[in-house]
């Protein structure tokens, strides 16, 4: 990183910052390590062992909390997302944070192991809430032209001629083998929502955010994450949330968040039974947070994570994730 760039990125921190104090966020620090994760099939995680406890809980302690033990296993998180959640049972309100995120394995010209993520969440917001502050704050820290707007149904006619919410697999399957993208290796596969990702990555992203900054919402409910689900207007059951695309870059999600902890429970097992299936360990669930959805409960709410490094990427004209890190953590 040049010193213009370094200069670059500390100003956008700072706008940043005052547009979340301004709209009454409170600005928060919480762990990097923890006992417990929120599981996902596609994102692992590094382990930190020799942490000095006790028999290690699955808990979504920090390092410091009183659970002593020689050898528990810990892993740097990728969100903070699970510690903002307990803070919002305890009624802290409106909350942001700018703080690491790790990901083992993730290398490119726009992925990093480590990198800089910046996530809030707001009770009261619905999916639309959601979208417009989003909208507002590269409106304010870029200059951008208002967002488009788009269901990920309409995406995928426009690209790929197939309503996503009805096609079969066998018919998404003959649309990825049509493409010059699809990896042979991956042709055999069952799983639906796979199809779907493979087509979005070579067919559909490419046509999102050339102009303007634009929102896919709307996902299949089967893509729900920890985001609620609600009926869209053709009938079908789909995912409270969106992905902010703009310029090649995917730079944002977003979801109206899932309140209910039997349903978050389940889930999340469901995400370890695949990471079972792809040979990957199982992580150890967030207890805590899942007692505290229970009593006092998540108020409603939506919650957005940003990578602030690829908005300093769109800020600088950078081509590389790494021309806008204060220094590379590679050897």
């Amino acid at each position: 990183m040049n010193l213009e760039s370094l200069r670059s990125r500390a100003a956008l921190l700072h706008l940043l910052r005052g547009f979340f104090r301004d709209r009454g966020f409170l600005e928060v620090e919480t762990p990097l390590v923890s006992t417990a994760a929120i599981p996902e099939r596609h994102i692992d995680l590094y382990q930190v062992t020799d942490l000095k406890r006790d028999s290690p809980p699955p808990t979504d302690a920090g390092p410091d909390d009183p659970t002593p033990s020689a050898k528990a296993t810990a892993y740097l998180q990728a969100s903070p997302e699970m510690h903002h959640k307990r803070l919002l049972c305890e009624g802290a309100g409106p909350i942001f944070e700018a703080t690491r995120s790790f990901r083992a394995g993730e290398h490119g010209d726009q992925h990093s192991p480590e990198f800089t993520i910046v996530e809030w969440y707001r009770p009261g917001d619905d999916l639309t809430a959601a979208m417009d502050l989003v909208d507002d704050l590269m409106q304010e820290l870029l200059g951008a032209p208002p967002a488009k707007r788009t269901t990920y149904r309409e995406a995928f006619i426009e690209a790929v001629g197939v309503d996503p919410h009805a096609a079969t697999t066998d018919e998404l399957r003959s649309l990825a083998e049509d493409s010059l993208f699809s990896p042979p290796e991956l042709l055999e596969l069952d799983d639906r929502d796979e199809w779907l990702n493979l087509l979005l990555a070579t067919d559909v992203e490419k046509t999102l955010g050339q102009e303007a900054p634009e929102m896919l919402y709307h996902y299949p409910a089967s893509q729900s994450a920890l985001a609620a689900t609600t009926t869209d207007e053709l009938g079908a059951v789909v995912a409270e949330r969106f992905e902010l695309y703009w310029r090649g870059l995917e730079l944002a999600n977003g979801y109206h968040e899932l309140t209910d902890p039997e349903e978050l429970r389940r889930r999340l097992e469901r995400a370890n039974e695949q990471r079972e299936a792809d040979g990957k360990s199982r992580l150890p669930l967030p207890e805590r947070l899942l007692a505290a959805m229970t009593d006092p409960g998540l108020p409603p709410c939506a919650g957005v994570a940003l990578g602030f490094d690829r908005l300093v990427m769109l800020a600088t004209d950078a081509q590389r994730i790494s021309d806008v890190r204060v220094v590379d953590g590679e050897p």
